[in-house]
C-alpha cells in the first residue's frame, strides 16, 4: 500500500487549492438599454439578444 513519505504542509495544500476558488460573475452594460446583463444571455428587460427580438419585452 502506498504511504506518503511526508505530511503535506498547509502552504503546499493552499497552493494546490488556489485554483478551486469561484470566479467573480461578470456583467456587461447592454448597448441598447444600458442595463447590466450577463454576457451571452438574453436581456430580459427588452427581450433582445445580439440585436434581434427573441422574447416579448417584460412589462414592469
Amino acid at each position: 500500500m502506498a504511504v506518503p513519505k511526508r505530511k503535506t504542509t498547509p502552504a503546499k495544500r493552499g497552493m494546490r487549492r488556489s485554483h478551486d476558488k469561484l470566479a467573480q460573475a461578470s456583467y456587461i452594460e447592454d448597448s441598447d438599454s444600458g442595463e447590466l446583463r450577463r454576457p451571452h444571455h438574453i436581456d430580459l428587460k427588452t427581450g433582445k439578444y445580439r440585436g434581434r427580438q427573441v422574447l416579448e419585452p417584460k412589462e414592469d
